[in-house]
């Protein structure tokens, strides 16, 4: 072997070192799964950034999932591998059936829970995005006799009421995970045609007509009892809104979502999409 040759071999194995200790992504690196057929990319997008705004609100940390049912087969639904909210992008969304199986899974691990979602879609067709969260302020009423309720105009969709599901009342001394279609289908019983769901000691689960609504519901249903527990904490009676109060104030709500939407996009503009 020559000194130059010598020198070139030197240089490549140092080149070899330094990627390897700082684990720089390889030439053949595994290609992105193939688009899914039938689902344009701005939904995908959207379920990275409802994942990732969910993070940035505090609302999901390592664990949560937002989901959306494919726009041209009503009996698949899409989400990401399993991977914490922060971290989703593009490539990770999956095809998934009703029945929670992954339609091509190329080896990439998918969330134990995603039951939740398919049972939810089985059972309300009106239903286009499911999200799941461990809400930090809604725990204490998943397990306390207090219900949750609005008590501002942006949580309105609680007026029509947030059932508990206790998962001990089916099934016992459990994990507390819904990880199968049993326990999925029991959840959605409990939702019955509410917007929310609340779990014992687990978190909640919102339902919308897209991303956005689910999102927007389950960021406020975090508010709301955070804002909920403090009124109840100064004393005497809170004044709660009315059934028709509920109804008016959600309407315009959903009238103006995308003021929110947008405004949460551009808090993670710099990753959402990619």
């Amino acid at each position: 072997m020559t000194a130059m040759l010598r020198r070139r071999f030197v240089q490549l194995s140092a080149l070899a070192a330094f990627a390897i200790l700082f684990e720089l992504p390889s030439a053949h690196a595994q290609t992105p799964p193939n688009p899914i057929p039938g689902v344009v990319p701005a939904l995908a997008e959207d379920i990275v950034a409802g994942s990732r705004i969910l993070a940035d609100l505090g609302v999901v940390d390592a664990f949560g999932h937002v989901s959306a049912r494919h726009p041209a087969n009503p009996n698949r639904f899409l989400m990401s591998r399993s991977l914490a909210p922060a971290l989703v992008t593009s490539a990770d969304i999956m095809e998934f059936d009703l029945d929670g199986k992954a339609v091509d899974a190329a080896g990439r691990a998918v969330f134990l829970e995603r039951f939740i979602h398919a049972e939810i879609y089985k059972a309300r067709p009106d239903v286009m995005a499911v999200v799941h969260t461990h809400s930090p302020g809604v725990i204490p009423f998943t397990v306390s006799q207090t219900p949750l309720r609005p008590l501002f105009h942006n949580a309105a969709f609680l007026g029509a009421g947030a059932p508990v599901w206790e998962i001990r009342k089916e099934f016992g001394e459990t994990d507390m995970l819904v990880r199968d279609s049993v326990r999925g289908k029991s959840l959605a019983a409990m939702l019955g045609d509410k917007s929310v769901v609340l779990m014992r000691g687990h978190g909640d689960v919102t339902v919308g007509p897209s991303v956005k609504v689910a999102v927007f519901r389950a960021y406020y249903t975090d508010v709301d009892a955070r804002l909920q527990s403090q009124a109840l904490s100064l004393g005497g009676e809170v004044n709660y809104l009315t059934p028709e109060e509920s109804a008016k104030a959600d309407a315009i709500n959903l009238a103006v979502l995308d003021r929110a939407w947008n405004l949460w996009k551009m808090r993670i503009a710099p990753t959402a999409g990619k």
